[in-house]
This record gives structure tokens, sequence and C-alpha cells, in this order.
């Protein structure tokens, strides 16, 4: 017998083949020092991904799917070929750094009774995604949730119990719920608590795994450990289609768990939730039809100052398509802040590793900054809302 895996890393693609060729890139230099494998379970994509990333990743993994099962089923398929003793669940728009799975393991193993581990994830511009570390929806988390209550009282124990804004995120905290873009978990214990719930077709299905581990007497926990998650690029999330299934994966979690309150309040949070999703169609559909936002500068692709970071800055400038006032060209990763009026770094991935380039964003997060990065591999930037 050959020598046993570490870690199985199982990713679910629909149509992010660059975004996920990144992803593996990344989840490479965290897996250097440790013998892992990496899964991918295609939900057919249909766009060549598979062929695509087959030629550039021949040791990794791949199953590749007729229909598109959903998220949770396909990480099921996943999790019933992973060799490792541990597992990590990770989306493919995400950047992990080299410490990333080594830091889960050291917790891991120092704490018997975690039952999952989530992470301190950011967005491609380097700012902090609440759902690294959130509450159970139950019915008063979320009624305060449906009905605004937690975003006029954002820090308050009481109210925002769902997105835990009240815990500093630089810290490690007993968590209630595991995003699906980052879990780590010991694979016979997603085994033992059978994966994923196939009712939840996309969304749910996280906070259903976390509940159950719970259940199972385990904690979750959350590591202050960063990576970036270029949140919803596998997902379309201003369409009617999001609305209606994200919500009803909140029916089915409250049928599921909370069966026992009474048919009257059971109503009330079904008349709630369902309200709230009419509400944001109805928000959405006004915005489409009077917009009032100017187009970004990453839409536009007009800037007023950029920043290119790499050891050979003008083959990048010469390869994308943007327009400046104004260029400063970087040889490699500056400890100091991005100077004011900078409004767009791109950051080629032969500067430095992964690890350092989630520092360089998080650290100059909410500058006003756009930042991509340049995958020298398939000569293409990488930025959110990148088609």
């Amino acid at each position: 017998m050959g020598n046993p895996i570490d870690i199985s890393i199982v990713i679910v693609n629909y149509r992010v083949k660059y975004f996920l060729e990144q992803t593996i890139r990344s989840a490479k230099e965290a897996l250097r020092n440790l013998r892992g494998e990496i899964i991918v379970v295609d939900n057919n994509s249909g766009d060549g991904s598979v062929e695509y990333l087959k030629e550039r990743f021949p040791d990794v993994i791949f199953i590749e799917n007729s229909e598109n099962v959903g998220f949770g089923n396909a990480n099921n398929q996943g999790f019933a070929i992973a060799s490792g003793t541990y597992t990590l669940i990770l989306n493919p728009d995400t950047i992990i750094g080299r410490d990333t799975i080594a830091d889960c393991l050291r917790f891991y193993e120092a704490h018997p009774e975690c039952g999952g581990i989530g992470v301190n994830m950011h967005d491609g511009n380097g700012r902090f995604l609440p759902e690294s570390k959130r509450s159970f929806p139950t019915p008063w988390v979320s009624f305060c949730k449906i009905f605004g209550l937690s975003k006029i009282f954002p820090y308050s124990k009481f109210f925002a119990k769902y997105h835990l804004r009240y815990l500093p995120a630089n810290e490690t905290h007993n968590i209630d719920i595991l995003s699906g873009a980052f879990t780590f978990v010991k694979t016979d214990l997603l085994r033992k608590i059978d994966g994923f719930d196939k009712d939840f077709f996309m969304y749910g299905e996280d906070i259903d795994l976390s509940f159950r581990l719970v259940k199972a007497g385990f904690k979750n926990y959350y590591i202050p450990t960063p990576i970036i998650h270029y949140k919803g690029e596998s997902t379309q999330k201003n369409s009617y289609r999001y609305v209606h299934v994200f919500y009803e994966a909140m029916i089915i979690f409250f049928r599921k768990h909370y069966p026992h309150y009474s048919l009257i309040y059971g109503f009330f949070i079904k008349f709630a939730i369902n309200l709230r999703a009419y509400m944001s169609l109805a928000k959405r559909f006004v915005k489409n039809i009077f917009p009032h936002k100017k187009p970004s500068a990453i839409a536009s692709h007009h800037y007023d100052n950029l920043i290119v970071i790499s050891p050979n800055p003008k083959e990048i400038t010469a390869h994308v398509d943007i327009n400046a006032a104004s260029r400063i060209e970087w040889t490699d990763i500056k400890d100091a802040l991005i100077p004011k009026g900078i409004n767009f770094v791109v950051i080629d991935n032969r500067t430095c590793d992964y690890q350092d380039i989630i520092r360089f964003i998080c650290k100059n997060a909410n500058s006003g900054t756009f930042f991509a990065t340049y995958l020298s591999e398939a000569d293409r930037v990488i930025y959110p809302k990148m088609n």
C-alpha cells in the first residue's frame, strides 16, 4: 500500500474554469509539504472546463457529471472517493495560502471536540465576508435577519446573532455554521453524518451539514486564517432562481430541524421568508429598470491610476486592455500600503506565492482599489465578475 493521504480537497465546478485553475494552483501550494489529492467534480459545465483543466493538471482526479446535480450531491460524489484523513470542501472561486491547510490541521489535531473548521474569508477586493462566521437560523435569529433588525443593530448580541459581527474577525471562535466555500472536516466524520443532504440543491446545505455536526456532539470553529473568495462567481445572485432557491432552502432547513414549533409559528416564518424573497426580487426589478449607479471601474476598464506588480510589468500592460491615466510598475509585492489615488492593481502570480497575494489584498482593502491577479499560465487576468 502507498503512503496514506493526509487531505482530500473536493471542489465542485460549474463554468468557472479560469477561477478554478487559480484555485487549484493555490491549493497545490498549500499541499506542498503534505500528502494530498485534489478531486474536481464538474456539474456539466459545457464550456470545456474539464478538457482544459485535465491538460494542465494530469494528477487531479476529475468526476464528470452529465447533468448539474447540485452543489451538495456533487460534493458527496467527491467524498465517496476521497482517500484523505481530512477533507477540505472548497469553492472553485477561492484562493488559499501556503499555510491555510497546515493551520487547519494543527488546530483540528489540538481540539478533539472539533467537528469542522471555517476560515477568515475576504472577497476579491479584500473586504471581510460576514458569512465566515454565523449562527444557526433559529426562529428568532431568522426573524431578526428577515426583518432587518440585524442590519439596524449589526453588533448586538441579541439582534445580530446570524453574522456574529460582535465577535472579532482576527480571533478564534466557536461558531455554528461552516461556509460551503471552505469547510475543513475529518473524512470519516463526513461519512458518518452522510455528507450533504440531497434535498438542498444549491443553498442551505452548509447550514444543514453544520447543524448535524453539532447535533452529533462536535463543535465548529472559526480560525482567522485568511483566504480570498470571489463570492458569487459560480452563481448569478441577481436572478430570480437565486432568490427562489435560497429562500426555499431556508424553508427546508426550518421544516427539518424545527418541526416542534407550532403550525402558526411555522406559517409565520414561511410567510416572512416568502415576503423577503419577493421584496428582494422587486428591488432587483426596479434597479434593472431605473439604474442609478455608474458602471464600475472594472466593467468599463477605465482607471485613473494603475499599478502592475510583475517580474515583467510590460508583458501584462501590453496584454491587458486597460486605459489608465498613469501606470506604476512594481517588480515585487511591497509591504507599504498602496498610494492614494490608485484604483486598480494587477498582481502577477509569478511575483510571489498566493499567501502573499492574499495578505497584500487584505491589507489594502477598503481603499477604493480594485484588485486582479494575472494567471500567467493561462495568460489571463482574474478579477471579480469575470466571465
